[in-house]
């Protein structure tokens, strides 16, 4: 009976390492594409990495040509600043060199109707004064 005991576990642990050889075998395929993907992606992460500290070096040579820009462009700026200024109060002068040409204008325009009123006042009495001259001589 023991014998037959044994023969039944015998049989039992072959069935068990029958069933258990293609899982472990499809465990292995498993651990060893696991073991490929793992290299692929050091692989990758090295290369990005490189890529990453290329792009950062160019990033920062950007940087640097754009700030050298803007200080640029800032001194060129303070330096048209005065001339804005200068633009500015020139206009200024300007707008109050015109009233000044206007008022004077206006005035001139007066004075000429003033002086042409005087005159034609002064024209009308020496026609008159020869009128009454001729009178009283004759």
């Amino acid at each position: 009976m023991v014998g037959i005991a044994l023969l039944i576990i015998a049989i039992a642990f072959a069935i068990l390492i029958g069933v258990c050889i293609p899982v472990v075998i499809k465990f292995h395929r498993t651990v060893e594409a696991i073991n490929e993907t793992i290299d692929e992606t050091k692989q990758t992460l090295k290369v990005l990495s490189s890529d990453i500290n290329i792009t950062l070096h160019q990033t920062n040579d950007i940087l640097a040509k754009a700030n050298v820009l803007v200080e640029d462009v800032n001194g060129k700026v303070a330096t048209i600043d005065p001339l804005f200024v200068a633009i500015a109060d020139l206009s200024e002068s300007v707008s109050d060199l015109n009233t000044q040409a206007r008022y004077l204008s206006k005035r001139a325009t007066s004075a000429t109707s003033t002086a042409g009123k005087a005159g034609a006042a002064l024209a009308v009495g020496r026609v008159a004064s020869k009128l009454f001259s001729k009178k009283g001589k004759s």
